[in-house]
């Protein structure tokens, strides 16, 4: 859940960096570098409804009761993201279901509004971070990429940790994820109109890194003004 590098530089305030997008954007990876750079606490908010979604699924035998999955994300704690399967593509269409549920999204609001003020800094990736979870955010950051590439990176992923799949259907997941986040109607996946745009379809992870990078310096230089 959270960065355990050294970081380069030490922050003695609370600084928040909202980063958004759709699966596959580069959110996390990003997030990562930020954290490494300097020194900030990182959330991967899309853990929280993975966990809630594959325990929900887990005590319905397949079944995702409403009522249940809103009584576990009320206790869920950050041991819970360690769970085995929380990666897999079931655990993503999972999450993405219990995701559409307010009764979920009001009791991990708490949970992720506490971390974003943590002194030192902290960075949360996930869908509504720059828009619900915390529109006062220092920085905003959107991350996306097209579909096929989004689709391309994430089965690499997969089949790198051994599972069978093929490009065509993780695309098909991708674009139904995609349906789905930006259609509910809590919450909805989109840009904060104040939020800087990063495409990563024809870029590496590290020129993502870098311009986010330059972002949160030039913001954390404002700061300290």
């Amino acid at each position: 859940m959270t960065s355990d590098a050294e970081p380069d530089t030490a922050y003695e305030r609370s600084f928040t960096v909202a980063i958004d997008g759709p699966a596959g954007a580069g959110k996390g990876t990003v997030a990562k570098a930020l954290c490494t750079q300097f020194g900030f606490a990182h959330l991967d908010t899309g853990l929280l409804y993975r966990a809630v979604g594959k325990l929900a699924m887990d005590t319905g035998r397949g079944v995702i009761d409403e009522g249940a999955a809103e009584l576990i994300a009320r206790d869920l704690r950050a041991e819970h993201l360690g769970i085995r399967g929380l990666r897999t593509a079931l655990a993503a269409r999972a999450a993405s279901r219990v995701a559409k549920f307010p009764g979920v999204r009001k009791a991990l609001v708490a949970f992720q509004r506490e971390f974003a003020r943590r002194i030192g800094g902290a960075v949360l990736d996930g869908r509504d971070i720059g828009t619900v979870i915390c529109p006062e955010a220092e920085v905003k950051l959107f991350l996306t990429a097209s579909a096929e590439a989004r689709a391309e990176r994430r089965y690499l992923e997969l089949t790198a940790a051994g599972a069978e799949t093929s490009v065509a259907k993780v695309l098909a997941d991708i674009r139904a994820r995609d349906a789905q986040d930006s259609e509910r109607k809590s919450a909805p996946l989109r840009q904060a109109s104040d939020a800087h745009l990063l495409d990563t379809t024809e870029m590496d992870i590290d020129a993502a890194a870098a311009a986010a990078a330059a972002i949160v310096d030039d913001a954390l230089g404002r700061a300290a003004s």
